[in-house]
């Protein structure tokens, strides 16, 4: 029993430190990173993407931040002959809504753009020439929840939101380009994203 007050009385510890996470000045630091590798049947080596995606945010008012996303994704297809890569910069703004002191919901507003290439790959698996050169941008708007278990860490709850995005690749030898623009809402919530931002 004494314990399990002790550790309740830790926790109320940490609770009570989690109420000045968002406030004016503050600075938050994340990101997202990912790996995947998946073996196709027939093809000599495996489908492989990467992608590491730091980011940075001030608080410029209280619960409102701004801030970017700097980073590179790799998607490399032996399966279907094709590689992609990318220069990527997601600068956001985000704005928190207190239900708690340790519960936030925020809604975030991103404009994600990459500046890449596409190459063809090899049946063997060997990158070959690059082919086109490609451009996205896009617009995202995605709420999520923020739990704050101590005032420095922020572990949150997310889902996609409605988002825009324009695609464009140009032809490395005839300069054609194709363009797609794509639109769609994508609040999936039994594949929700799950992250922890630092705050400082």
């Amino acid at each position: 029993m004494k314990k399990l007050l002790l550790s309740l009385v830790a926790v109320a510890g940490l609770v009570y430190g989690a109420n000045a996470q968002t406030e004016k000045g503050k600075v938050i630091l994340g990101g997202s990173v990912g790996f995947n590798s998946t073996k196709v049947e027939g093809a000599a080596k495996s489908d492989v993407s990467f992608n590491i995606i730091p980011s940075a945010g001030y608080f410029v008012a209280n619960n409102f931040a701004i801030g970017t996303g700097v980073g590179y994704t790799y998607n490399k297809e032996v399966s279907s002959l094709k590689q992609n890569e990318a220069f990527v910069v997601a600068p956001f703004g985000r704005y928190y809504v207190g239900l708690s002191d340790q519960f936030k919901f925020f809604g975030q507003l991103s404009v994600p753009m990459a500046f890449g290439n596409n190459k063809v790959v090899a049946s063997n698996g060997d990158t070959g020439a690059k082919v086109a050169s490609t451009t996205s941008i896009g617009v995202n708007i995605a709420p999520g929840f923020a739990f704050f278990p101590t005032k420095r860490i922020g572990i949150e709850v997310s889902v996609n939101g409605l988002g825009y995005q324009n695609f464009q690749a140009k032809n490395e030898v005839t300069g054609n380009k194709v363009t797609t623009n794509s639109f769609g809402l994508e609040a999936d919530t039994f594949a929700p994203k799950l992250g922890v931002m630092f705050h400082f």
